[in-house]
């Protein structure tokens, strides 16, 4: 591998530090910052397909053995990617791009399985052909597909899967991607994506118009509150999840759970206008939720 690539593998790694929650935090086992960070790289870097933020110079498109020129393709992109995560679980020839030959040992040590991987890809898939949700149900379907494989994967790197814990899992993972959409309202409509409901948005009045404004209305304030409340519903239900596993995956899991409520604090304390940027909680927030999860499932 050479430094150029070794750079570049970093640079999506490095994003980790911006998300809600800890995602490999120093106190989990080496082996498991190791795996959990490996299926980090690759869920960040499908997203970034998925969204065109990937880096400049098509180099993530010649890691795939395509042209450089085909990086806009997403769907190609997409399709390319799919195809090197098969060689990761097996063929005569190994992955090609760097993050995924990093993934390769996690795959085999944990006995990982593709549907959690493919079902990440097919997210991003859907986000090309679907720009708006017209009910809660069909937000809660592409959430099974965009957030609730990371959860299991967790689960699977940690040995610790159950169907209980699977549908706890997946009630966090599905909570922390909504509280992320509200945070994301303005650079989603950015993107031309809208994951506001719109059964929602025509019941608190809010029109596209509006999410395009500089600064919330009151309508749209109080649609990102209910939406918000809804997310924090399915946080609550997934929590016993933490109660339910002992040491430090207890601490591990607890931070997901309170990063999605801090981050939900954090939206509540801008009065719900999310509109001029993402709300972001403090690592003292963070801190506080995280100890008032394993007080209450302590």
């Amino acid at each position: 591998m050479t430094a150029g690539t070794d750079a570049h593998e970093r640079a999506v790694l490095d994003k980790a530090a911006h998300e809600n929650f800890p995602v490999a935090p120093f106190f989990v086992p080496r082996a498991w910052r190791d795996d959990l960070m490996a299926v980090y790289g690759y869920a960040r870097l499908v997203d970034d397909i998925g969204d065109g933020d990937l880096a400049p110079g098509g180099r993530d498109a010649e890691l795939l053995g395509l042209d450089p020129e085909q990086s806009d393709d997403r769907l190609t992109m997409l399709d390319a990617f799919e195809a090197d995560l098969l060689r990761v679980f097996g063929g005569p020839t190994g992955p090609r791009h760097p993050l995924l030959c990093r993934l390769r040992p996690t795959v085999r040590r944990c006995g990982l399985t593709p549907e959690p991987f493919l079902g990440l890809i097919e997210a991003n898939r859907q986000d090309q052909r679907v720009r708006r949700y017209g009910t809660y149900d069909d937000l809660l379907a592409y959430c099974e597909l965009s957030a609730n494989p990371v959860g299991r994967l967790v689960l699977g790197i940690t040995g610790t899967s159950s169907p209980e814990r699977i549908r706890r899992s997946d009630a966090v993972c599905t909570g922390l991607q909504i509280v992320e959409h509200l945070q994301d309202v303005a650079e989603d409509l950015g993107r031309d994506r809208i994951y506001l409901p719109a059964e929602d948005m025509a019941r608190f009045r809010v029109t596209e118009a509006d999410l395009a404004r500089p600064a919330g209305g009151a309508s749209l304030r109080a649609l990102v509150a209910y939406e918000g409340e809804r997310a924090g519903e399915l946080l609550n239900e997934g929590t016993p999840l933490v109660g339910s596993v002992h040491g430090r995956l207890k601490l591990l899991l607890a931070g997901f759970v309170g990063g999605g409520r801090a981050a939900l604090r954090a939206v509540a304390a801008a009065g719900h206008d999310v509109l001029p940027g993402p709300p972001k909680p403090t690592k003292l927030s963070l801190l506080r939720e995280v100890g008032a999860t394993l007080r209450r499932e302590g």
